[in-house]
């Protein structure tokens, strides 16, 4: 057998379409691995062409030859039959004929709703740092809990960007918004206990984070995309 560059064609039944997902993530880790996939059969003891019938009829052909090619493939059984919950979003497909389009200001802040996680992004000696953080929108900026020496502390005083993002990987569809501004320390203590009562003010990272960071941003810009004639591109915040 040669080497399998697309995933073969499901055999009928209720398992359809798993063997074609088995075969791609297969394909994905020799990839990664530098693995020859002839090697790879090898290595679990099969020959190339009853690696070739593996993938064709999926894991209820062999179940040890699927759990001896995920041990050789550096894979749990379950993360090579049913893939990775734990994987970051965005399926291999995009959306049939996709549409990206611009959302206007309004739009990008009915996105962020009033609260979510986001990223920020800090100036770096050579790179941006960039951490997640959750965020609560007042007004027409964001702000968020650290503590005083925490990295994100380090944002007080600069121009950050920060980002927002949805992606839904049924739909092949999400959308995306950036801020860029000035992050300010908020030192008002009616300000920072008003802070507090606004939408999911408690830091998921926990601890003592009592310092008030505020981006006042000067750009506002979003992004959405997906299958012509969706508009809504990944659904709401």
């Amino acid at each position: 057998m040669n080497e399998i560059t697309s995933a073969p064609a499901a055999a009928p039944g209720p398992a359809a379409g798993l063997p074609d997902d088995i075969a791609r993530r297969v394909v994905t880790r020799c990839r990664q691995l530098g693995l020859g996939q002839d090697e790879a059969a090898a290595r679990a003891g099969m020959s190339p062409r009853y690696l070739g019938q593996l993938l064709d009829f999926g894991p209820g052909f062999d179940p040890g030859a699927v759990f001896r090619l995920a041990r050789v493939l550096g894979m749990s059984r379950a993360d090579l039959v049913e893939g990775r919950t734990d994987a970051p979003p965005g399926g291999p497909r995009a959306a049939p004929r996709p549409r990206l389009l611009r959302l206007t200001e309004q739009e990008c802040w009915a996105r962020l709703g009033t609260h979510g996680v986001g990223r920020i992004a800090l100036p770096g000696e050579r790179f941006p740092l960039v951490l997640p953080v959750n965020y609560t929108v007042d007004g027409t900026t964001v702000a968020y809990r650290t503590s005083d020496f925490g990295a994100p502390a380090a944002a007080a005083g600069d121009d950050v960007a920060f980002e927002v993002d949805r992606i839904d990987d049924r739909r092949s569809s999400g959308w995306s918004v950036l801020l860029g501004g000035r992050a300010e320390r908020v030192r008002d203590p009616e300000e920072e206990r008003r802070l507090v009562g606004l939408a999911a003010a408690e830091p998921w990272a926990g601890g003592h984070r009592t310092l008030w960071i505020r981006i006042v941003p000067e750009t506002v810009t979003g992004r959405v995309v997906g299958p012509a004639g969706d508009a809504d591109g990944g659904g709401g915040p």
